[in-house]
């Protein structure tokens, strides 16, 4: 395909790595990519990073006609720049697109896209250890003019930024609450959608849960507020009486690739594996017996996140001593050892820059 590039007249300076944080610092470029009904796809470009032109009628400004994705690219001990499972990206950004009814994008088409933006803006990619390059590809709607339709025209962006940990406590245990007034999605909604509005109305509940000391919340179901289903920005599982448990994807949940890479990776190696549904009386009685071993979120993020505290109706309860456990370190090393190239791909899973 062809794709046009207009470079900055001068480079940003680096930020130094342990001044990166998340999402705070962005690359020289910004990719684009115009849709309408007519034409279909075109006017790919690369330009440099900056502001967009909205009209005021913009159809996502009013109507939420917008999705996004999040991966990463790494820097191996050898120099090389890798992305990790970028297909399933992709696949699920037009997922995404179809709930949302928006344009979606050929793979063949995006992984050139990703190929091309990416090796431009690789020197970006940092070295240092839980570093990566945050890749945000998103797409909205841009129709100018109002009222509630299918989407005629479509922008297609990705922007870039090299990052450090998602939580200030880096791999430490986070406190989660349990939350049991607002439920983020229902089935038929948009829940395994990636798309804002699914994120915008978890803030109240995120803002609530954050004055009292917690991370994040723990959702349950949108119809009976029943069963678990997932950490704020991530996907959960539990580890209980020896057993690997995570709530059952039911048209509500996130297909996390990072969830579905665990799992592939644990069930290898043997571990005893359960998706299913999981109400939030069997995640109390586990808490109050003790046989609720260990419990972590997992995403792109993040990659994986130990939980050391989870809080129900006032209850609190410690979790492995508020260590990180045994199978979530092993998830961790072998999740990041595989991305940064430290360990060996056995899975297929690691795309080179073409």
């Amino acid at each position: 395909m062809n794709i046009s590039i207009t470079k900055v007249d001068q480079l940003k300076e680096k930020t130094p790595a342990d001044q990166l944080g998340f999402g705070k610092v962005f690359t020289d470029h910004m990719f684009l990519m115009d849709w309408s009904s007519e034409e279909g796809w075109h006017d790919a470009r690369i330009v440099p990073f900056g502001r967009i032109d909205l009209h005021p009628a913009c159809t996502a400004l009013h109507y939420g006609s917008e999705i996004f994705e999040g991966l990463k690219a790494y820097r191996t001990e050898s120099g090389e720049v890798q992305l990790f499972r970028p297909i399933e990206n992709i696949k699920r950004m037009n997922r995404s697109a179809e709930r949302l009814c928006l344009p979606t994008i050929p793979e063949d088409m995006f992984m050139e896209i990703l190929d091309t933006f990416v090796g431009m803006e690789q020197d970006w990619t940092p070295s240092e250890p839980a570093t990566s390059l945050y890749i945000r590809p998103f797409m909205f709607g841009n129709d100018e003019t109002l009222g509630v339709h299918a989407v005629h025209h479509a922008l297609f962006m990705i922007i870039l930024s090299p990052v450090g940990t998602y939580y200030k406590e880096g791999l430490n245990p986070v406190k989660i609450m349990i939350e049991d007034q607002d439920v983020r999605a229902v089935r038929g909604g948009t829940g395994e959608a990636k798309c804002g509005g699914n994120y915008a109305a978890s803030n109240r509940a995120g803002e609530r849960a954050e004055k009292q000391g917690y991370s994040q919340v723990l959702w349950l179901d949108g119809v009976e507020q029943k069963y678990i289903e997932e950490v704020g920005a991530m996907n959960v599982m539990f580890k209980i009486a020896g057993e690997v448990v995570t709530p059952m994807l039911t048209g509500s949940i996130l297909p996390g690739i990072t969830r579905k890479s665990c799992l592939e990776i644990l069930r290898k190696e043997g571990y005893k594996v359960s998706e299913r549904r999981i109400s939030v009386d069997e995640l109390d009685a586990a808490m109050a017996n003790g046989t609720l071993e260990e419990a972590w979120g997992t995403g792109t993020a993040a990659v994986v996140s130990p939980i050391g505290e989870l809080m129900y109706k006032g209850r609190k309860y410690i979790v492995n001593n508020n260590e990180i456990g045994e199978v979530t370190q092993h998830l961790y090393d072998t999740m990041t050892g595989i991305q940064w190239g430290k360990i060996e791909d056995s899975y297929g899973w690691i795309h080179k820059l073409q």
